[in-house]
């Protein structure tokens, strides 16, 4: 009996690539289309490529708060990794700096009005509010000066919205925002 490896019979981009070669622009563009209409994701993908709707950022907010900051008396469920998924989602669609800092912040923000509103305490839950919170400082500080003030007074209102959580989630906070030298942006 012969064992086959999955994954080494499944076709690489390098495969795709080369059978795309053989496409006209009717053939991509067909293609292309019923990508479209397979799956809302793939919709969502290329309305952000193409900066087609007025707000781009919309369906990725309301992934990531349908995901942090579930219905509980819908019986929905909490998914760290369907968040962070559409971050990731909109990076490699659109990927703008600006984009990346807001949705990054708006996780925060609704993990907090998560936290705030059923005491949730699940340490993975904790750690990756923390987690994103880093990276949201980071992309913050990778903006130009003249658009990092009205982030980092969100986040700084993170920071203040943190205290009543416990769990030494202020204090992380804290070392974030000051290993970050945002002392400037301080209104805590």
């Amino acid at each position: 009996m012969i064992v086959v490896d999955e994954k080494s019979t499944l076709p690489s981009w390098k495969a795709v690539k080369a059978a795309l070669q053989s496409f006209d622009r009717a053939g991509l563009l067909g293609l292309v289309q019923d990508l479209y209409a397979v799956d809302k994701d793939n919709r969502a993908f290329l309305h952000a490529r193409l900066g087609l709707g007025s707000d781009q950022l919309a369906r990725f907010k309301m992934i990531i708060s349908r995901s942090i900051c579930p219905d509980l008396m819908r019986s929905r469920s909490v998914s760290i990794s369907r968040a962070k998924k559409a971050i990731g989602d909109y990076k490699k669609a659109i990927g703008e700096p600006v984009g990346l800092a807001e949705l990054s912040i708006f996780y925060c923000e609704e993990a907090f009005s998560f936290l705030g509103s059923c005491g949730f305490e699940d340490e993975r839950y904790l750690v990756a509010l923390i987690r994103m919170y880093d990276q949201s400082v980071k992309r913050v500080l990778d903006l130009p000066v003249a658009e990092q003030r009205a982030y980092a007074k969100r986040l700084g209102n993170l920071r203040s919205r943190a205290r009543p959580v416990g769990w030494g989630i202020a204090d992380e906070l804290n070392s974030i925002w000051y290993a970050a030298d945002l002392d400037e942006y301080d209104e805590y």
